[in-house]
């Protein structure tokens, strides 16, 4: 008699994962490019410096464009948006493999990153509703737990690929891996999935009211916080404790197996206490690690394990405000959970730069205390978006008005 739900249970079990797969790809292709800037800078002749531009074009690309490709394909068939977000993505991976310029090699990014700004965010609305609201944690977790994997696995072996093989094999492993992903999805993704259409005008009127912007400039704020240390794991290590490739590799591994764990551990808090505590209790703790992890001066061991916890704290971050932007406003939740995924690579770059400030001007030591000022940026919002709730629940009680 329930063997009905349980096979709807496990049907709504694979999708995830096949969904996890699709990020998995997305997640190779964003972040293998950190491992093989030295080799690109090298194969072009042109500095290490303007090689970056393979992460800030991927990065200005994807935070643009993905809520537009969101809202617009709002109406067609999830399935298909899905494959259609992971072709281009292989088309970009393709281009890069051949290109004879580096003019043509961030033409490719810039591909990549169109496709991946498609794939991720439709893969997290698609896990959302999918569920009742008290699984959503769960569900988002696992979904976004391809990309955390291949993020994990990604920069290391980039990094591998492009030192010993060259970088254009690198982009050629992550063409194979998204290929895979898209004949697996073909195949196994169920037409129909019920999910609220969106439209160019949801966009407008996200970017046009104050809460909603307020509540996803919380992942800006926040991922520029990690992204200050994480930018410059490298340099930070090697200058503290005089680490070569291999040491960094090994720190690189430390922080992305870790990640998997903070982003389980996301997941199980969100559906236990909250998204919004959830997020207070990351905030406090990466006021508390990050300033700890850079002004002290540990052994190697004590800091690898303190850049775990951190790492932990850092990448519980996605799911708990994914589940948040998804109840914020419903129907909207495609485009804010694009919003999300674009603000991410925002927050990368902000990150990035003021990360290089800082160590320019004050050196590794002052990494964790610019880190922790964007973090308690980041927390502040939380409480002006509560304060916002407080003031507009007598006023749309008393005139019924639902909140926007």
């Amino acid at each position: 008699m329930n063997e009905a739900p349980a096979r709807a249970g496990r049907s709504t079990r694979v999708l995830h994962l096949l969904l996890a797969v699709a990020n998995f790809a997305v997640g190779m292709g964003a972040f293998i490019v950190i491992g093989v800037l030295v080799p690109v800078a090298a194969d072009f002749s042109i500095s290490k410096a303007a090689a970056g531009w393979l992460m800030t074009v991927y990065a200005i690309v994807y935070a643009v464009m993905s809520p537009i490709l969101v809202a617009v394909t709002g109406r067609m068939e999830r399935a298909r948006v899905l494959i259609g977000g992971l072709i281009l993505l292989l088309l970009g991976a393709v281009v890069a493999v051949i290109a004879p310029t580096y003019e043509i090699l961030l033409a490719g990014r810039a591909l990549m990153a169109l496709g991946g700004g498609i794939v991720t965010p439709v893969s997290m609305a698609v896990g959302a509703a999918s569920v009742e609201p008290q699984n959503r944690g769960a569900a988002l977790a696992t979904v976004y737990g391809g990309l955390t994997i291949s993020q994990a696995v990604g920069v290391p072996a980039g990094a591998w690929l492009g030192y010993a093989f060259g970088w254009r094999l690198a982009f050629g492993v992550v063409a194979a891996i998204t290929l895979l992903a898209a004949a697996i999805l073909y195949r196994l993704v169920p037409r129909g999935l019920a999910v609220q259409p969106t439209s160019l005008r949801t966009l407008g009127t996200l970017l046009t009211s104050k809460r909603p912007l307020l509540a996803a400039s919380f992942t800006v704020l926040f991922m520029s916080g990690v992204f200050v240390v994480y930018t410059y794991i490298a340099p930070f290590v090697e200058a503290r404790h005089a680490l070569g490739r291999n040491g960094v590799t090994v720190m690189l591994l430390v922080f992305g197996l870790t990640a998997i764990v903070g982003n389980a551990m996301g997941g199980y808090l969100t559906d236990r206490i909250g998204s919004v505590r959830t997020l207070t209790v990351l905030c406090i703790a990466q006021l508390t690690l990050l300033p700890f992890l850079t002004l002290t001066h540990l052994p190697l061991v004590a800091t690898g394990l303190v850049l775990g916890v951190w790492s932990v704290f850092g990448w519980s971050v996605h799911v708990p405000q994914q589940a948040r932007l998804s109840a914020l406003d419903p129907p909207k939740a495609p485009v804010l959970l694009a919003l999300h995924a674009g603000a991410i690579y925002v927050g990368g770059s902000v990150g990035s730069w003021v990360g290089g400030q800082a160590l320019e001007r004050s050196g590794p030591d002052a990494l964790g205390p610019a880190g922790a000022v964007l973090i308690a940026v980041a927390f502040a919002t939380l409480g002006l978006v509560a304060w916002m709730d407080r003031a507009r629940r007598p006023s749309s009680m008393s005139t019924g008005a639902r909140p926007d």
